[in-house]
């Protein structure tokens, strides 16, 4: 029995600043049928109180508990264990941070930091990864969708920094499975319960099943025909959060 749904941000429910047909009306009937709803991002350009505010100015009812973003449990994890990072995030979430010690960084700690994704950024983190410095990704998706054009995420500069200094990513977001479980931990609720809502094959779909998940593809947002062919396991697929509603009956 479906107990829980987990639904992913951008090309779920809106791409740039604008809702998807449908979607505000989509949450409300999630929102009112019982279910446990967390919204899952590795979104790395928007803090959670941005977040919030986006969805308020475009019409969600969404409350800051059932917001979980990649950030914010990078930032609880370093926390947790003392570390000091060296950040290579977006200005717009390094007040995620901002308590944490960042002198001497034992952390390269790697986001999608648009611009600051530099020659001179990078290599730096290279060097403190060769010096012993742990690295940990926020997220490693391969790239976006905002504008209506495709954007380079945090994924390939991950992948950089690890052929360059022979380490392998903490992956702190999707589609790690740690991520997942602490979700779900939080949430009180098991993997087969709970379905996951992306448009993103391999960050949220293989991503999900991997944790137990039940898995549905959403033909919006990232989404490109032939998507579906690229991982094993059983999903479903919608075109919409919209049609996905309509088709449980909510």
């Amino acid at each position: 029995m479906l107990k829980g749904v987990f639904l992913d941000l951008s090309g779920v429910l809106y791409e740039g600043p604008t809702p998807l047909p449908g979607a505000v009306d989509a949450v409300a009937r999630l929102q009112a049928s019982g279910l446990l709803l967390r919204f899952v991002t590795n979104t790395s350009r928007r803090g959670r109180r941005q977040l919030l505010a986006d969805f308020d100015n475009m019409g969600f009812a969404i409350d800051q508990s059932q917001l979980v973003t990649a950030p914010s449990v990078t930032a609880d994890w370093l926390r947790a264990r003392q570390r000091r990072p060296y950040l290579l995030v977006h200005p717009d979430i390094r007040h995620e941070f901002a308590d944490l010690p960042q002198e001497k960084p034992d952390t390269v700690v790697i986001g999608d930091a648009e611009d600051a994704l530099n020659y001179a950024n990078l290599n730096h983190a290279f060097r403190l990864l060769l010096d012993g410095a742990e690295l940990v990704a926020t997220g490693d998706n391969r790239y976006f969708k905002a504008c209506g054009e495709y954007w380079l995420d945090a994924g390939p500069f991950v992948r950089a920094l690890e052929y360059a200094a022979g380490v392998q990513a903490r992956v702190m977001g999707k589609p790690s499975a740690d991520f997942y479980a602490q979700i779900l931990a939080d949430a009180g609720l098991q993997a087969a319960d709970v379905i996951m809502l992306g448009d993103d094959i391999h960050g949220d779909i293989e991503g999900a099943l991997s944790a137990g998940l039940q898995a549905c593809l959403v033909q919006s947002g990232k989404y490109r025909p032939g998507d579906e062919k690229e991982i094993v396991g059983a999903f479903s697929m919608t075109p919409s959060l919209q049609d996905w509603v309509a088709q449980q009956g909510l």
